[in-house]
Formats: C-alpha cells, sequence, structure tokens
C-alpha cells in the first residue's frame, strides 16, 4: 500500500475501509535485466514481475542502490497494459544495455518528450503532441478517455481541467532494446481542477475525498496525481508505444463554500 493509498483509507470510516490485500511476487520467477554500468554510475536494474509461477509478468518495476539509506529501494513500478515486453538487448555475458533516458539523440523521443505527451494525453486529450508521439496502445487510450469523460462529466454546472505539475520525481530509467530502440521508464505529476460554473453552486467531496477535503463543500478542487510510465521508443522516427501507466493520487485542496 502507496502512502496515498493509506492516506485515503485512514478517511473512511472502518466500516468503508476494504481489507488491504498486498501484492506479491516471487524473486524466483522475476525476469532482471540488470544493465552493465560503469564506475561511478548510479547502480539499478529492472525487472518484469508476475504474481503466479508461468504467467505473463504484470509490472515492471526498477530497483535503485540508495546509498545515504544503505539499501536497495524499489524507486519505480508500473501496471502492465501490454504484457509483451519488448526484446531487451543482452550482451554475451547477459547484462542489459542502458541507455540515456534523456537528451538521447539515438531514440524517436526521449523521457522529458515522452513526459509532455503524457501530459498532452491529460490536458487535450491528445490533440497538441500525445498522438503524435504515441501510437494508439491501451495505455495511451485509457489517458486520453479520462480526459474525455471526466473533462465533461459536470455539463453546465462545472469544468474540470487538467495541467502538469511540479514533477519530485524525475529519474528516468531506460534499457536498450534488440532493435535500436528503447524501453523507458519514466514518472510525470498532473493536476485536476474541478470547478463550479457559477455562484450558488458547490462540490460536495465523496467519501474518498474526505482525508484531504473534509466532507466540507468547495466551489473548486485541485486533485494532484504522481504517476508512472513505460513506453517503448524506437530508434527512427516512429511512434512510440505507451505499454502501461500507473496513477495515485497524492493531495486534494481547495477553497471552502463561503458560509
Amino acid at each position: 500500500m502507496s502512502i496515498s493509498d493509506y492516506t485515503e483509507t485512514e478517511g473512511l470510516p472502518a466500516a468503508d475501509r476494504k481489507p488491504y490485500k498486498p501484492w506479491s511476487y516471487d524473486s524466483a520467477y522475476a525476469e532482471l535485466y540488470i544493465p552493465r554500468l560503469e564506475a561511478g554510475q548510479d547502480r539499478w536494474f529492472a525487472a518484469a514481475l508476475s504474481d503466479q509461477k508461468g504467467k505473463a509478468p504484470s509490472r515492471l518495476a526498477v530497483f535503485a542502490e540508495r546509498p545515504q539509506h544503505k539499501r536497495w529501494e524499489m524507486v519505480f513500478v508500473v501496471d502492465l497494459d501490454s504484457q509483451k515486453l519488448p526484446d531487451i538487448a543482452l550482451d554475451r555475458d547477459g547484462y542489459a544495455t542502458a541507455v540515456p533516458a534523456a537528451g538521447n539523440k539515438q531514440l524517436a523521443a526521449d523521457a522529458d518528450l515522452l513526459r509532455a505527451a503524457v501530459l498532452d494525453n491529460f490536458a487535450t486529450g491528445g490533440t497538441i503532441t500525445g498522438t503524435k508521439v504515441f501510437a494508439p496502445t491501451k495505455a495511451s487510450k485509457r489517458q486520453i478517455e479520462v480526459h474525455d469523460k471526466t473533462g465533461t462529466r459536470y455539463g453546465n454546472q462545472g469544468t474540470t481541467v487538467f495541467a502538469g505539475a511540479a514533477n519530485r520525481y524525475t529519474d528516468a530509467y531506460a534499457l536498450r532494446t534488440t532493435d535500436g530502440g528503447a524501453l523507458i521508464l519514466f514518472s510525470h505529476t498532473h493536476t485536476q481542477t474541478d470547478a463550479v460554473a457559477h455562484s450558488g453552486l458547490q462540490i460536495n467531496p465523496g467519501k474518498d475525498d474526505r482525508a484531504w477535503l473534509h466532507d466540507v463543500p468547495r466551489t473548486s478542487i485541485t486533485y494532484t496525481f504522481v504517476c508512472n510510465d513505460a513506453a517503448i521508443v524506437p530508434a527512427k522516427a516512429e511512434q512510440s508505444r505507451l505499454i502501461g501507466y500507473t496513477c495515485a493520487r497524492t493531495d486534494a485542496s481547495g477553497p471552502p463554500v463561503a458560509s
């Protein structure tokens, strides 16, 4: 359970809390991609994880060494929409090849462009860069669907606007694929701001918002989401493919209705 999940659950009455079922994986069946790194480089590896023997991986994770904490930590995890992973390039000793995730001119897109395209999927439904950078996949369609459905749910009574937000998690990880492209894992942060169309209306927080908004009616609410994304990027000028993303709400705030 993430900190955001714990916060949301703690805001619910005990009767409304669902039993927590931790997701687990068997390390014996994990597919590990360990890059050969040079001296002084940060040490990390990626893992394709499955919760059952013989089952296709359902999540991708990155584990990184944190010298300040004197331990290895899971720093990234994403649920996969497509369980067919690209073929990762391995050397004769079985090591993967790490490539720069940002500023990499050998790829059709780097982590910064991918992040901007994901944010555009939410903000505009992909009309500016999202559908240009990404070919249609289940994951990218889900992001655009969030924009389309959430943006119109209030009708003429309110508005919903998505926007990018300050991102604390700028680390990105990339592994070369056998076709010369890369699998890139990165994070983004976006907001969703709901607002009433005119005075006299109010937004009543739902029970899942109680931890942040305390059942107080608001004139607008801004939700913050932190998300992890996974994309397959070609080496030539073609569209990339988003193969999964996972978001968690980490905050919600807004002005109360005047008493």
